[in-house]
């Protein structure tokens, strides 16, 4: 723990009491110059410090901040978020995630970004994402899985954001295979998983996630307000991005303990709790062409069943999906 998120949780714990530079200093085997110091710069930050003479200080409010200090605070994961890397601009967190997944860094490992500027989506669409509004973040994992098995972590982390929104956002979001987080029929977060790999063993697999936060009508371009919504739009209010991003780890490594445990039944019985593609009529598109049919479910691999209209079946691995309506 550094000095800032030392004098973070101390300040949290007195809540509205006031500590002083004193206990501060003490208590971190710091100088009362440099709590001073780092005081200011959280000040500068956005954090509202009251400072009285001779009682010290306590925290008033905290900002909508991402870093690493805000998510590690109140985390109760044991390996998920043991390291966090914030920027305030990044190309892609899928990238830097890379960088130190070839450097590396355990598994758990988290990289959050304020903006991204080349955000990925899958088969290289762009992701759309304005500065301090929403989540971008990609988490490192390590996993001992076949290379078939890997697309059933994507099903298993839409099940964990689902679950933290509807608890934490009070939102009745739903997911639309393989990727997609729905609200009231817009999108609210997308997924993308990429794994690297040989000789049929995984080095790494890394899950990111861009989640629309507090992002106003009026930030999203005309053609992506079509299809597109936010936690904020949704529920007319604000969030504590960190506060969702704490959750969506606990939930995430909860269910990934699971999964290695029990396999991927468990994971498909809540996925399928929370899925709007079955019993739909859908159009399928891949590389290869397009057919329609009904959604009949999921396989226990976590492969799409398309029911055709001549009555063949058809597994889909990897495609974009059109509900009809």
């Amino acid at each position: 723990m550094n000095i800032r998120e030392g004098m973070l949780q101390l300040l949290k714990e007195a809540g509205d009491n006031f500590i002083s530079g004193e206990e501060i200093s003490k208590r971190l085997g710091v100088s009362r110059t440099a709590i001073w110091k780092h005081i200011e710069e959280l000040r500068e930050e956005g954090y509202v410090f009251e400072a009285v003479r001779r009682s010290g200080y306590r925290l008033l409010a905290t900002p909508d901040v991402t870093s690493a200090e805000e998510i590690k605070l109140g985390l109760t994961t044991k390996t998920f978020g043991c390291a966090v890397h914030h920027f305030a601009v990044v190309d892609s967190t899928q990238n830097k995630c890379q960088d130190l997944a070839k450097q590396g860094a355990p598994e758990g490992t988290l990289v959050v970004a304020d903006q991204q500027i080349g955000g990925k989506g899958r088969l290289g669409r762009v992701w759309y994402s304005p500065a301090g509004k929403n989540i971008s973040m990609s988490l490192l994992l390590r996993p001992t899985l076949e290379l078939q098995e890997c697309p059933q972590i994507t099903l298993l982390a839409a099940v964990a954001i689902v679950e933290t929104m509807r608890d934490i956002c009070g939102v009745e979001a739903s997911i639309k295979w393989p990727n997609d987080i729905l609200v009231n029929g817009k999108k609210v977060c997308g997924i993308l998983t990429e794994l690297n790999a040989e000789a049929e063993r995984i080095n790494w697999l890394i899950i990111g996630m861009g989640i629309n936060v507090n992002t106003l009508e009026e930030d999203f371009p005309p053609e992506i307000l079509e299809i597109a919504t936010s936690l904020a739009i949704e529920k007319k209010r604000q969030f504590r991005r960190a506060e969702i991003i704490q959750g969506i780890l606990k939930r995430l490594e909860e269910l990934y303990l699971l999964y290695i445990d029990e396999g991927f039944a468990p994971i498909k019985k809540r996925w399928e709790l929370y899925a709007v593609t079955i019993g739909k009529r859908v159009t399928i598109r891949t590389l290869h062409g397009s057919l329609t049919g009904y959604a009949e479910g999921i396989d226990e691999t976590g492969v799409l069943l398309v029911r055709r209209d001549n009555g063949s079946l058809n597994k889909v691995y990897s495609a974009d999906v059109e509900i009809h309506a």
